[in-house]
């Protein structure tokens, strides 16, 4: 007796070897994260311009959401090739336990990352030119 068994399609599988790699590089992208909320909070303390403040919250925020993009490659692949083609998969998914780890990784990075866009990052006024008469 043959059962139906729905293959994976081909760019599901393109997509879950693409993902498997760039969550391999996430633990190096959050140390670079780090390392630029250390720099930004360095900045803070010590006072410095509006520019260098606004350069220091926009590299954290670069750094944050390539490890949020790194975190979220890797929750796809950790619920599996099925998951791409199919929505109860991924509710599966995230019901082990090493999806609900990544899910709430990808939470608290996203958390992180609009803190940062609301109050990390500087606004500097613009600069006034002269208009024409």
């Amino acid at each position: 007796m043959a059962f139906f068994r729905p293959r994976v399609s081909r760019e599901a599988e393109v997509r879950f070897h693409a993902d498997q790699e760039i969550s391999k590089s996430y633990g190096d992208l959050l140390d670079k994260a780090r390392q630029a909320e250390a720099h930004l909070r360095a900045r803070q303390a010590a006072h410095a311009s509006g520019e260098e403040l606004r350069e220091a919250g926009v590299a954290y925020d670069q750094a944050l959401t390539a490890a949020l993009r790194a975190a979220e490659a890797a929750q796809r692949a950790t619920f599996g090739v099925k998951a791409y083609d199919d929505r109860i998969r991924r509710r599966k998914g995230r019901a082990t336990p090493e999806g609900a780890k990544w899910t709430t990784e990808v939470s608290k990075l996203r958390t992180l990352r609009e803190e940062n866009r609301l109050t990390g990052i500087v606004r500097l006024p613009r600069p006034v030119t002269a208009s024409a008469r």
